[in-house]
């Protein structure tokens, strides 16, 4: 007897489809075809154990199965469930006409017992644009499945309750929608507070900036100045993401595997802060099977890399693409995949190798060519990408050691309110254009709109390019955070001093 079931692959953060076609005829042999790897042909003896376990049948007769389709490569363990299922339907121990209409995603256990798979979130949206009447998961995926509402999702826990749904013995009960009990639920807001932090009030303004429009921030200064840990504050001042952003962190952090046991909606935004020594396939993504790197998994939040110069040039050249373009795309010899990749990147380095060249007590040790040389593991095109370039200073020690009840300082809670209505304007600005959400997305054609000068910031802003020799991406950079501090300013035009701020922020550019 022949039947069919469906299941699901993933090329990047999308699911598609995987029709497994199960026959079971005269013979006594077992075949796997349409392209499945070692974890896929393993899965025989853990179908077999895990059928016998449960008290049915698993067939003494010839079993074929394909994985369609057949030109692309099966990988994973999430393919054992279905082609269990299919066994015991094409053998005649389960209705056929009731699995036809449901999804099966799920690894076996010897005993029976489902193991949680990655992706499940992309396969639900899968399942419920191809209109299929369930998604049945192991209960581990249940909750990250919901997301996906108007499907009905099915978690179980073993092969068992698996069957008995199918003989409508003893049906499983559908998992409510994760999406509103994600909605429902408050975030705390956990890290690190503005608050904590002792002078650097210039820092400060330039990360609020950053936060309010979703800029690209490197900041400059003396070890021990306090550039790492301003960087970690910055999600305290970031807005939360919306249903659709937590979405989209949701599947790729389910892409990859990252979601805690039983987890649902990621509703705060990602920070990531790779180590310097990691690779370029670390930081951008791919392997075998393919797996989203650091860029994709800070998609929506940010990507802090702490003293960038010491990162292998080639790892930082790599991040052209997807700081520009929003997304990253990998090709190798046995496929191509595509992750989206929308992220701040915040960067740190000291002025010089020693450390010391701007600190305004200790003298710098270092050589002009060691300085230019050091500052040259930056390519021009990559710095060029930064929109705000700030230098941090040493804290005086007269702010160090006040008492803590002389020390005043803004919390992170304070800030964030300026940062949303700043956010809130642009919201309302660029209504009409869905892929730009924040002043830093900006195309050039919405930037002649939106960017206006009058007589005077035109001027300021010829003589700033003039004198500092920028590019034309430095040229709208500077548009874009003054459009920004106009913003968290509650000004509809770009003042000469909004104007005169933003130039202020290209440090390296003034050398």
């Amino acid at each position: 007897m022949l039947v069919h079931i469906t299941s699901a692959a993933l090329s990047g953060v999308d699911a598609y489809p995987i029709r497994i076609e199960v026959d079971v005829g005269k013979g006594g042999q077992y075949y796997m075809v349409g392209l499945p790897d070692n974890a896929v042909r393993e899965s025989w003896k853990r179908m077999e154990t895990a059928i016998r376990s449960i008290g049915m049948n698993m067939p003494r007769q010839r079993i074929v199965i394909n994985l369609a389709p057949a030109d692309k490569r099966k990988q994973g363990s999430g393919f054992d469930l279905p082609m269990a299922v299919g066994i015991l339907a094409a053998s005649g121990q389960v209705p056929a006409e009731r699995a036809a209409g449901l999804m099966f995603l799920g690894e076996l256990a010897l005993d029976g017992s489902l193991r949680s798979v990655p992706g499940c979130l992309s396969s639900a949206l899968l399942a419920r644009s191809m209109g299929f009447e369930g998604l049945v998961v192991p209960m581990a995926n249940a909750l990250e499945a919901s997301l996906a509402e108007g499907l009905s999702v099915y978690g179980a826990n073993h092969l068992l309750e698996v069957v008995e749904h199918l003989q409508q013995k003893s049906l499983l009960n559908a998992v409510a929608s994760g999406v509103e009990r994600g909605l429902r639920e408050p975030v705390a807001r956990e890290g690190p507070d503005f608050g904590e932090v002792r002078g650097q009030a210039v820092a400060k303004r330039a990360l609020e900036v950053a936060a309010a429009g979703g800029h690209n921030a490197l900041l400059v200064g003396p070890p021990g100045s306090g550039k790492t840990m301003l960087a970690r504050r910055l999600p305290g001042i970031l807005p939360p993401p919306t249903l659709q952003e937590a979405l989209e962190t949701t599947r790729i952090y389910s892409v990859a595997g990252l979601l805690p046991p039983g987890g649902s909606l990621l509703a705060q935004r990602p920070f990531r802060a790779p180590h310097h020594t990691c690779s370029d396939m670390a930081l951008v993504g791919g392997g075998s099977p393919p797996s989203p790197g650091e860029v994709s998994l800070a998609h929506r939040g940010v990507l802090y890399l702490d003293e960038m110069p010491e990162f292998r040039r080639s790892v930082l050249e790599v991040l052209r693409q997807p700081v520009e373009e929003g997304r990253i795309a990998i090709a190798r010899a046995r496929y191509a995949v595509e992750y989206p990749a929308v992220f701040m990147l915040i960067a740190s380095m000291n002025p010089c190798p020693c450390g010391y060249a701007t600190h305004p007590e200790k003298s710098c040790q270092c050589h002009p060519l060691q300085i230019q040389r050091y500052r040259n593991r930056i390519s021009g095109p990559l710095m060029d990408r930064f929109d705000l370039q700030v230098d941090v200073h040493p804290v005086p020690v007269s702010e160090l050691t006040q008492e803590q009840g002389e020390f005043r300082a803004e919390g992170s809670d304070a800030v964030l309110e300026r940062v949303m209505a700043a956010r809130a304007l642009q919201q309302e600005r660029f209504r009409d254009h869905e892929h730009v959400h924040h002043n830093a997305r900006m195309p050039p054609t919405l930037l002649r709109q939106v960017c206006r000068l009058d007589s005077t910031g035109s001027a300021l802003l010829q003589h700033a390019m003039k004198r500092l020799q920028l590019s034309a991406r430095g040229y709208e950079r500077i548009l874009k955070v003054s459009r920004t501090i106009a913003d968290l300013d509650g000004s509809s035009t770009i003042r000469p001093e909004h104007l005169a701020e933003a130039v202020g922020y290209r440090s390296l550019d003034r050398g």
